[in-house]
C-alpha cells in the first residue's frame, strides 16, 4: 500500500479503482472501450504518462481472457483471419510509441474522432455502411491509424470497432476478435513502453493494482453481454463508439 500511496494520495487511488471497474464493465458488454475510459478517466487528475501506464497490464489481462473464452483454436482463427490489420497495427504501434513524450496528441485524436462520431452517428440514424468482405488495402489503412494512435494514447479501438462493424460482425466473433486484436496489440504496448519508460519500477505496481477491479467489472458485464441480442449488441457497441469520438474530440479542444 505504501508504493500506491507514495505516487497517488487515496481519494485517487479509490478513484482510479472505480475508474477500473467501470471501464472493465464496458469492456465486458460491449468488448472495447477499456483504454479510452481508463486515460479519459485517470487523466483528469493524473498525468497523462502516469494513466498510460496504469492501463498496460489490465488492458493485457481483460483482452488475454476474452480472446480466449471460446478456446485456443477460436482465437487463432481469428488471428489468422485478420492477420494483415495486426501485422501493420504492431509494427506501427512499436514506433508511435517511442513518441509519445515528444509528440502533440491534439491532432491525431481530431483525425480519428471526427471520423468515429460521424460514423456513430450515421449508423445510428439508420444509413448503413456495410463491406460484403474483408479488403486487405483497407486492413493497411486502419492498422496503420489504429496503430499510430495506440502507441501514443493506449487507444486503438475505434477504428477496430469501425471496420467490424462494417464487415456485420456477428456478436461473439466480434468480442473474440476484439480480444485477439486487442490483445496482440496490448503486447506490443507493453514492450513499447517498457522501452519507453512509461512503464517501470514506479509504475508497474499501480499498473498490476488495477488488474482485480478490471477483470470484476469484466466478468459482471459478460453476464449483461450474453443477454442481449444482436441488435441490442450492435446498438450498445455503436453508443459507445459514439460516446468514444465525442470524448476523443473533447479531448482534442480541451487540450
Amino acid at each position: 500500500m505504501d508504493i500506491f500511496l507514495s505516487v497517488l494520495t487515496p481519494a485517487q487511488l479509490s478513484l482510479a479503482l472505480g475508474i477500473a471497474l467501470l471501464a472493465g464493465f464496458v469492456k465486458g458488454v460491449v468488448g472495447f472501450a477499456m483504454p479510452m475510459i481508463f486515460v479519459s478517466g485517470l487523466s483528469s487528475f493524473l498525468a497523462p504518462d502516469l494513466a498510460l501506464a496504469m492501463l498496460i497490464l489490465p488492458t493485457l489481462a481483460t483482452n488475454g481472457v476474452q480472446a480466449l473464452r471460446q478456446g485456443p483454436r477460436a482465437a487463432w482463427q481469428s488471428i489468422a483471419k485478420f492477420r494483415i490489420y495486426l501485422a501493420v497495427g504492431a509494427v506501427v504501434l512499436f514506433l508511435s510509441a517511442q513518441l509519445v513524450s515528444v509528440l502533440p496528441m491534439q491532432v491525431m485524436l481530431v483525425i480519428i474522432g471526427v471520423p468515429v462520431t460521424a460514423f456513430a452517428l450515421m449508423q445510428i440514424v439508420g444509413w448503413t455502411l456495410t463491406m460484403n468482405a474483408q479488403s486487405a488495402r483497407f486492413e493497411v489503412v486502419i492498422g496503420v491509424v489504429a496503430g499510430f494512435l495506440g502507441g501514443i494514447s493506449g487507444i486503438w479501438g475505434p477504428p477496430t470497432v469501425m471496420y467490424l462493424t462494417a464487415l456485420g460482425t456477428q456478436k461473439h466473433e466480434q468480442m473474440r476478435a476484439q480480444g485477439v486484436i486487442y490483445g496482440l496489440g496490448a503486447v506490443s504496448l507493453l514492450g513499447a513502453h517498457i522501452g519507453s519508460g512509461v512503464l517501470n519500477s514506479a509504475t508497474w505496481p499501480l499498473s498490476a493494482a488495477m488488474l482485480l477491479p478490471a477483470l470484476l467489472g469484466m466478468v459482471c458485464g459478460r453476464q449483461v453481454m450474453d443477454r442481449i441480442d444482436q441488435v441490442m449488441f450492435r446498438r450498445a457497441t455503436l453508443f459507445v463508439l459514439l460516446v468514444a469520438g465525442l470524448n476523443l474530440l473533447r479531448r482534442a479542444f480541451a487540450g
